[in-house]
């Protein structure tokens, strides 16, 4: 099974990191973590990007904050799948990191989820992954009956409750 890539801005995005790295480890997803600028670290930013498909990734997530530029930067170097994660600052709530995720020229596209969306840019992996891995696939299924399953147990507590 190919990895996937992480990378994120700061060590302080690593509580959506650890999101991430949770939803794939529950679906057995090999991964690797790494704290790369796109501002201050921008040659260890390339390198790993240029080099993620020899290196066995199939699809790289970026996390960032503020100007965000780490997922632009990543997808920059490489024709692999790029998920951006905007984080959530102090100065805009990640409004900023959104917009600079999001908001990439045509020809080298994102795909973005929400601010601080760590579990969602890990079930998009899988899901990228999974169109050439059956196995793969049918844990997501799974995990979609499983989750359904739990929303219709609390449907049936709600509605126990109040419709009488």
């Amino acid at each position: 099974m190919k990895k996937v890539g992480i990378v994120m801005g700061s060590d302080s995005d690593l509580p959506i990191i650890r999101k991430a790295t949770a939803t794939l480890d529950s679906l057995e997803i090999p991964y690797e973590v790494h704290v790369y600028s796109a501002h201050r670290t921008p040659d260890e930013a390339r390198d790993f990007a240029r080099n993620a498909r020899a290196n066995g990734f199939g699809v790289l997530i970026a996390a960032a904050g503020m100007a965000a530029h780490l997922a632009g930067a990543v997808a920059a170097n490489t024709t692999l799948p790029v998920i951006g994660i905007p984080c959530k600052s102090t100065n805009l709530d990640g409004i900023d990191a959104l917009l600079s995720t999001v908001m990439m020229p045509s020809g080298i596209p994102v795909a973005t989820v929400a601010i601080d969306g760590g579990v969602n840019a890990a079930l998009l992996s899988a899901q990228i992954l999974a169109v050439e891995d059956a196995e793969l696939a049918a844990k997501l299924d799974a995990k979609r009956a499983s989750d359904a399953k739990k929303v219709l147990e609390k449907d049936a507590a709600v509605a126990a409750e109040f419709n009488k």
